[in-house]
């Protein structure tokens, strides 16, 4: 599992961002700030939201 995956969709600015998903790799983009609102889940949780359903 990728934790450290860099994407517009979870980059801080993605909101207001004039490259939003327009530049071919985001991973170098350098205005990518992960934004700290967007919660990492661990295995644990992932397998616990899949034994509920």
């Amino acid at each position: 599992m990728e934790t450290n995956k860099i994407t517009c969709s979870i980059c801080a600015w993605r909101e207001h961002c004039q490259k939003k998903y327009y530049i071919k790799d985001p991973a170098h983009c350098p205005d990518f700030t992960k934004d700290l609102t967007i919660r990492e889940e661990s295995e644990g949780e992932i397998k616990e939201k899949k034994d509920e359903d």
